[in-house]
């Protein structure tokens, strides 16, 4: 079995790959600059969320021995600059929203284009992105945090439409985005000195949690996003 991982150098991307290769898994462990997880099954390659042609290069290595898993573990929720999430409208920032949606919609949505033709036609196959319960519509009751729930929405709607089209040609392929819950991150870790006890996660407990929902999912499942413990995040 052979799984790729973009993102494979944050919190919960090296945790997924390194419990992959534990699983037995051969895992192609991208990211842009940071090291990856070391085990004689993780092989490194580079790619650049912002740059589609990195993107191609990546993917078509994978072409001749195409992955069965794919997990997109990237996304921001502070910006490098230090723009965190807008706590109201007066905040809302338009170059700060379109560089949030080009890492955690857009990015995503790229390697999707370049790695979904890939996946294996005969058999089943699992393409998974790093969503967030705050991109659920039905599930808002707070407000704020504009730009990152936003583009966690439009990620989600992204992965539905993939599922759909991928669905004519893939029957046995499921698509899926993954709330991990609060992991402790870099991308968590402003946000988390004030959460109850017991609450934040270790990036190695989130990965094998999230491994154990793939594993119970099927193509009547493709199109829809679920947390940690398998149960579906409202539309």
């Amino acid at each position: 079995m052979k799984a790729a991982i973009f993102g494979a150098s944050g919190g919960i991307g090296a945790a997924l790959a390194l419990a992959l290769a534990e699983r037995g898994y051969a895992v192609m462990a991208g990211s842009r600059s940071g090291p990856v997880p070391e085990h004689p099954l993780i092989t490194p390659f580079t790619f650049d969320l912002e740059h589609e042609p990195s993107i191609a290069t990546a993917a078509a290595a994978m072409a001749s021995e195409p992955p069965d898993l794919v997990i997109i573990a990237t996304g921001v929720l502070t910006l490098p600059d230090g723009t965190g999430p807008e706590r109201s409208l007066r905040a809302i920032d338009g170059a700060a929203m379109a560089r949030m949606f080009a890492l955690n919609t857009i990015g995503p949505a790229l390697i999707a284009k370049a790695v979904l033709p890939l996946l294996p036609r005969d058999r089943h196959t699992v393409f998974a992105a790093l969503s967030a319960r705050v991109g659920s519509i039905g599930d808002n009751r707070l407000g704020g945090w504009h730009s990152y729930r936003a583009s966690k929405a439009a990620l989600n709607m992204l992965l539905r439409n993939f599922a759909l089209e991928l669905a004519r040609t893939h029957p046995q392929a499921v698509v899926v985005g993954l709330h991990p819950g609060t992991v402790e991150s870099a991308l968590s870790a402003p946000f988390s000195r004030n959460l109850p006890e017991g609450q934040l996660t270790s990036a190695a407990v989130s990965a094998a949690h999230l491994l154990t929902v793939l594993d119970g999912l099927s193509p009547k499942d493709s199109g829809g996003v679920f947390d940690w413990r398998g149960e579906r995040v409202p539309e």
